[in-house]
């Protein structure tokens, strides 16, 4: 067998084998339904921020969560900042708000994602009561940029999710919050706005389509990951996979997906729900996607690892092992894809210059049909999500619309071959560092920055009291909320 027919006859099995597994996770997509509510004021809830360099989109994001969560705790995460981060938290905090800044400074910072979440994780340990109840306790992650749904906690809540004692994580939608903005670059020209239109539009897809399907279908082969933003932990779960002591999340460049698995192989079930969901900034620009899915990629093969436990592990069943190995091979699979695919095609061009009567003969025996037909299958599995996009969540999206981001994505798609080599190059060569997502948000005109440091001012007043205090009063606590001790608006020092 030539290396030619190997190439051919690969790249039948994988089309076919994607083929199937779309087929699947459509069925599930649109099978989907809403999830019941529940109580939110049966547990106490904690939002986890780690920021580096966020002055552009913290503040928002802590009004936004003092106005629709005000009885959540925020633990914003100041990973050795040089903007002023820790001014805006510090800031808000004055307000008497219940917002915490946990600071780390180099040469401990910057350590990777895990590590700024592992910090926020001793803080909360360190502040809650020794008699709370951990069952109830659940500690939200987000994004700087993140802005939950206002029912989040009421979904979260329910009988889906922690209202099932099994749960110990639970993962909701992701949405892009500048999927319609009209002129995502001002200083630019029309067709610079355009195509950052459709970027931001063909991420706002791939999370509210395929990847929620995948996620949906998880549910049948109890496989549910959490991502990195929108992601919700009992705080007994996290403890039970907290071998290191104070170090649940891994330093794994995709330490959400390493989690899960952790949590996974602990015996705890992870839900996904798309009733709930998490708005955050899609990027209006192709390089920055590129960097940001190079490290997600890079993440998912430094768990491979992990395959030997999952495939030991009583926790999952035999189709449960197979998702999450074809999860993790996925990246592998598009090096060798990239060769597989390219291979034949590029025959087919040599054939064409060098041989052409017998490209010509080809073509007419029915080579042209089949040829047409990878081609119409090939695109169809990535357009189909366009026309879904605008049935499940965009109706005001004419058709004509949706069939033409449905093709883009298409071609959007064909990047994850860019970027799966381009992991696994970096897996060769050592690097293992943490390239943060840049934020699209402007910074804060001046004047908004002049009035934020009076307040800073405050805030440092407010805290040195609370801090010579050699008692710290007890805040009497809600119905069904775990009393704690009072320190709002403390900022923590932590390696």
């Amino acid at each position: 067998m030539t290396l030619l027919d190997l190439s051919v006859s690969l790249s039948f099995v994988l089309g076919i084998g994607f083929l199937a597994y779309v087929t699947v996770i459509v069925r599930n997509f649109l099978r989907a339904g809403p999830d019941a509510p529940g109580d939110p004021s049966r547990f106490d809830w904690h939002f986890l921020i780690p920021c580096r360099d966020e002055e552009a989109v913290i503040g928002t994001t802590l009004d936004h969560l003092a106005r629709h969560f005000p009885r959540a705790r925020v633990w914003v995460v100041d990973d050795h900042s040089e903007d002023r981060t820790a001014e805006v938290v510090r800031a808000r905090a004055a307000e008497g708000r219940p917002v915490h800044l946990v600071g780390r400074r180099l040469p401990r910072a910057r350590t990777g994602k895990g590590d700024a979440l592992n910090a926020a994780y001793r803080a909360i340990e360190a502040w809650l009561p020794q008699d709370a109840d951990a069952d109830r306790v659940v500690l939200i992650v987000l994004d700087a940029d993140g802005r939950p749904s206002p029912g989040m906690l009421d979904t979260f809540a329910g009988p889906s999710s922690f209202g099932d004692p099994a749960v110990g994580a639970v993962q909701v939608e992701v949405r892009m919050s500048n999927r319609d903005v009209a002129v995502p670059l001002p200083h630019r020209g029309r067709l610079a706005n355009r195509f950052a239109r459709l970027l931001a539009r063909l991420q706002d897809i791939e999370f509210r389509g395929p990847i929620s399907a995948i996620q949906i279908t998880r549910r049948f082969t109890r496989t549910v990951n959490v991502g990195g933003n929108g992601q919700a932990n009992r705080l007994s779960a996290l403890r039970s996979i907290d071998r290191a002591g104070g170090e649940p999340w891994g330093r794994a460049l995709l330490e959400d997906f390493e989690l899960g698995l952790r949590m996974m192989l602990a015996g705890w079930r992870n839900g996904y729900t798309t009733t709930a969901w998490v708005d955050q900034e899609a990027l209006w620009n192709v390089r920055q996607l590129i960097t940001q899915r190079v490290r997600w990629a890079q993440g998912s093969m430094q768990c491979a690892p992990y395959l030997r436990r999952v495939w030991r592990s009583r926790e999952f069943t035999t189709l449960g092992f197979l998702e999450v190995l074809y999860f993790m091979v996925q990246p592998w699979l598009q090096v060798v894809g990239l060769v597989v695919y390219t291979v034949p095609i590029a025959a087919f061009g040599y054939n064409i210059v060098f041989y052409p009567e017998f490209v010509l003969a080809f073509l007419r025996e029915g080579g042209a049909v089949l040829i047409a037909l990878y081609l119409v299958l090939g695109v169809a599995e990535f357009a189909l999500w366009g026309p879904l996009y605008r049935r499940r969540g965009e109706p005001g999206i004419s058709r004509r619309a949706a069939l033409g981001y449905g093709l883009a994505l298409a071609v959007y798609a064909a990047t994850t071959y860019l970027v799966a080599v381009r992991a696994f190059w970096r897996i060769v060569r050592r690097k293992g560092a943490w390239h943060k997502t840049a934020r699209t948000a402007v910074p804060l005109p001046a004047s908004t920055a002049r009035e934020l440091t009076a307040r800073e001012l405050t805030a440092r007043e407010t805290t040195a009291r609370e801090l010579t205090a050699r008692e710290i009063p007890a805040r009497e606590p809600t119905a069904g909320q775990i009393p704690a001790k009072e320190i709002t608006g403390q900022e923590i020092a932590t390696a």
